[in-house]
């Protein structure tokens, strides 16, 4: 592995030393599942699940933290079988969908969920038309689960000129409604406030009293999660950023320890982490 620095390296080396007790969060779309022109197309990478079962039992948690409602990340993902496989090892396995708002384990398959944002609907009702008068009919709207909404570029003409126009447009219609948005890669997201993968960090290293963190990700949405584990590292726990990489985000390559080619080298870098945390000392 390539790191960043010597420092990264450090970084490393302490993730292995300190694994038993590391929660280990990663983002889906981009990282254990490339990107496609239709969300609901996107399936993790074939060897994502071998790598997951394989690591799970030598880390306190891993954890999936996405956008998508849990439902949808498990069933695309198909994260229960998976999730079986890691409960049967031992293993801790959870899906923290909407950005941390829902939540799913492994061992008791549940989803937990919170009421729909006030707003929502009524933005959502508006969005067609809103779109349309603004030359952006041909944009995808994707609705989540009622809890968000995102609207997609990557399939129109001029995806990146398309989101420059669409990201001010939605900005204003979200703040009418009290609402935030979060753009990413050729698509722009609105949701309630206080919806972040920070937050999902900082509540999985207290409930599952973790002594290391680890962070994969591609995103304008993964940065709050990258800051939340900076934070962490600065008052002593043990932290480690990769960035799934790509020529179409760079904002995470600065803050990361370690990047790696897409979901492939995300893939390589869960089986290389294993094998080094299982490897007998000395």
């Amino acid at each position: 592995m390539d790191f960043a620095s010597g420092l990264s390296q450090r970084r490393y080396d302490e993730l292995v030393t300190s694994a038993e007790r590391a929660v280990v969060g990663l983002d889906f779309d981009g990282t254990l599942a490339p990107i496609v022109e239709d969300p609901k197309d996107a399936h993790i990478h074939p060897d994502a699940g071998a790598a997951l079962v394989e690591l799970a039992p030598l880390v306190e948690a891993v954890a999936v933290v996405t956008g998508r409602p849990v439902r949808q990340a498990v069933s695309l993902g198909e994260l229960d079988e998976i999730g079986a496989q890691v409960a049967e090892g031992g293993g801790e396995f959870l899906v923290l969908g909407h950005y941390g708002n829902e939540r799913w384990s492994a061992r008791d398959r549940r989803v937990i969920s919170p009421r729909p944002p006030k707003g929502l609907a009524t933005l959502m009702s508006e969005l067609p038309d809103l779109l349309r008068r603004h030359g952006l009919g041909e944009a995808h709207i994707e609705s989540k689960g009622g809890l968000a909404v995102a609207v997609h570029t990557r399939r129109m003409d001029d995806p990146d000129g398309a989101q420059e126009t669409l990201t001010p447009i939605l900005e204003k219609a979200a703040r009418s409604h009290g609402l935030v948005t979060e753009p990413g890669r050729m698509v722009v997201e609105v949701r309630a406030s206080g919806m972040d993968k920070g937050s999902a960090v900082r509540s999985l290293q207290k409930q599952l009293h973790a002594d290391a963190m680890v962070f994969v990700g591609d995103d304008l949405g993964d940065l709050e999660a990258f800051d939340a584990v900076a934070d962490l590292r600065r008052r002593g726990m043990v932290g480690f950023l990769v960035c799934s990489g790509s020529d179409e985000q760079q904002a995470l390559v600065d803050k990361a320890d370690l990047v790696v080619d897409g979901p492939d080298g995300v893939v390589a870098f869960l089986h290389q982490l294993a094998a080094d945390v299982a490897r007998p000392a000395g």
